[in-house]
């Protein structure tokens, strides 16, 4: 019998179904699990996250294996006053992800109001996220956030509206193309601006130097250029890097200066001098926001930068600092450090929170009943 593996997010939106059920309502709840293709597969079933759920809940808790159609309105007209049902996966529907205006009409038969408390998806405009609360909205009721969703605006205000300074922002991960905008955004802002990971191979080549057989993304120099001009001292690149013949466990590692990546080796990791560079500069931070990992931090011998980095964090957010962390690799990265409980803020959402970052608006935020996110969040 399937399981659920991680229920950390699960368990930040026990309290606000919690509160919505003590109240009397019926609370009807609308997920996704991966990508099946908008139709159903088995192995995508939230059956087992209806028995978590249960398990972590105060109200009855019941599972209804159909999405959307009559045997859904049948289940919300037979639920009891104070329960909660939770429906199958809403992406077995193509019209999911297409934000299609029929299902989200659907919904919002049975629906009285909506409440967003799935920050991870709030920067898709799905019919679930975006159709669904216009929907709502449309018929005369109300569609607010939730308690988790409050949580991680008001952390993300914070940080981005009037942070505290220095302000220093981390950033890692495999491409540049995917956060080019999160780094054009934070550049006139920050302080610092730290960048490890793959991305920083592009910028390297962007230098001229040898980056081996590593990640890098050739047709983004240009782009890295144009960034490295205009961010001046404020972005602070490795120095030093773990490089290796093959990415893999037990693979045969060294520490090379980043103007000697062998030609026939990949870079997997920081190396400790940069290590200790980030630390001066987090240690003197008032504000850090991070979002993805230094390395491959999976495979222990790549680990070493993105977990000292998450002790870094740590420790200035036990002096006081603000520190946000942004969703998915750099909160597991978080969690396999043993930092997770003295970090001020991990969010739930790594699309929403590097959006967030970026300063676009959330398209299920926008939905919201008197609420948008734009570009000066």
């Amino acid at each position: 019998m399937a399981q659920v593996t991680d229920a950390s997010r699960i368990e930040r939106t026990v309290p606000t179904i919690d509160r919505l059920a003590a109240t009397g309502a019926k609370v009807v709840i609308l997920s996704h699990l991966g990508r099946p293709g908008g139709r159903r597969d088995g192995a995508f079933t939230l059956a087992p996250v209806a028995r978590c759920l249960e398990d972590r809940l105060a109200a009855p808790t019941g599972f209804v294996p159909h999405t959307a159609g009559p045997q859904v309105m049948d289940a919300v007209v037979a639920a009891e006053p104070g329960s909660v049902t939770l429906l199958e996966n809403t992406r077995f529907l193509p019209g999911e992800t297409a934000n299609d205006l029929a299902l989200a009409n659907d919904w919002a038969t049975w629906a009285d109001h909506f409440v967003l408390d799935a920050f991870g998806t709030a920067h898709r405009a799905h019919a679930s996220t975006d159709g669904l609360p216009r929907a709502v909205r449309t018929k005369g009721g109300m569609a607010v956030a939730g308690g988790l969703v409050e949580r991680e605006l008001a952390a993300f205000a914070k940080a981005l509206e009037e942070p505290r300074r220095p302000f220093v922002a981390v950033l890692g991960g495999a491409k540049i193309s995917g956060k080019i905008d999160v780094i054009e955004a934070l550049l006139p802002r920050v302080d610092a601006l730290l960048v490890g990971g793959a991305m920083a191979n592009t910028f390297f080549r962007a230098m001229g130097m040898e980056t081996g057989t590593s990640l890098a993304e050739a047709g983004k120099t240009g782009v890295a250029s144009r960034v490295l001009e205009a961010a001046a001292s404020r972005l602070v690149l490795p120095v030093d890097c773990v490089t290796a013949p093959a990415i893999r466990a037990g693979a045969p590692t060294r520490i090379v200066d980043r103007a000697e990546i062998p030609a026939d080796e990949a870079v997997g990791d920081i190396g400790p001098v940069t290590v200790r560079l980030f630390g001066e500069y987090l240690a003197e931070a008032a504000t850090v926001v991070w979002n993805g990992p230094m390395g491959v931090f999976e495979i222990d011998d790549f680990a070493r930068g993105t977990v000292g980095v998450a002790r870094m964090a740590a420790d200035v957010a036990d002096r006081g600092a603000t520190v946000i962390v942004g969703g998915g690799d750099s909160a597991a990265a978080a969690r396999a450090a043993g930092v997770a409980s003295r970090i001020g803020h991990i969010s739930t959402g790594g699309g929403a929170s590097l959006d967030m970052l970026a300063g676009k608006e959330l398209p299920g935020v926008a939905a919201l009943s008197g609420r948008r996110t734009s570009g000066d969040a």
